[in-house]
């Protein structure tokens, strides 16, 4: 099972509640833009990813879907062509990066509520920035429905059961999602976030 030995399990409920949004922000059209440009070869799986996720595509950045295992967390090919994305991943998030992934959600499919279970998911706070997105695009968590929008950066609550809901049937949904290990200046800015907006 997937762990991360000799780190703490993170109280998500008392530190995010549902998500928290962070007194962050990205130059949106610019990541927009960014991931646009990325082969379209490079889309067109699921990366892995399996279950519940397997109506979105996926690609790694960061280590490896846990379906494949306990694998190392290094970059991937993908992220070379990305420097803004490397720059989010590296500076912006003042924490250490572990699996990081670019998620797609076509028009009219969800993702089921569900629980990140392993162990390593307990130990790490997960990110969502939002690459593509729109007013009828919503995640679910902790029994609360959140608009993430475009230029926000997001801290969810994944120890809790949450989903996604792509309501428009003709855009796509795109999140760059990252997971980091907790730091002070990472609590710091979740104390500071707007919890359960």
């Amino acid at each position: 099972m997937l762990d991360l030995p000799g780190h703490p399990v993170i109280d998500k409920a008392l530190l995010i509640g549902g998500c928290t949004r962070l007194p962050l922000a990205v130059d949106a059209a610019r990541l927009a833009g960014e991931v646009a440009a990325l082969p379209a070869e490079y889309w067109g799986s699921q990366g892995g990813r399996i279950g519940v996720h397997a109506s979105a595509e996926a690609i790694f950045l960061r280590g490896h879907a846990p379906a494949e295992g306990d694998r190392p967390i290094e970059e991937r090919p993908p992220l070379a062509l990305l420097p803004y994305v490397r720059s989010l991943v590296t500076a912006l998030i003042p924490a250490p990066a572990q699996r990081c992934l670019l998620a797609r959600l076509p028009g009219g499919a969800m993702i089921a509520p569900h629980i990140d279970q392993a162990p390593y998911f307990a130990k790490t706070i997960r990110i969502h920035i939002p690459v593509e997105t729109h007013e009828r695009a919503w995640m679910i968590a902790a029994g609360r429905r959140f608009r993430m929008a475009a230029g926000e950066v997001w801290a969810l609550n994944n120890s809790a059961p949450h989903a996604v809901e792509n309501a428009d049937l003709e855009r796509a949904r795109t999140h760059l999602i990252c997971d980091f290990l907790p730091t002070p200046a990472l609590l710091e800015l979740l104390v500071r976030g707007e919890r359960n907006p």
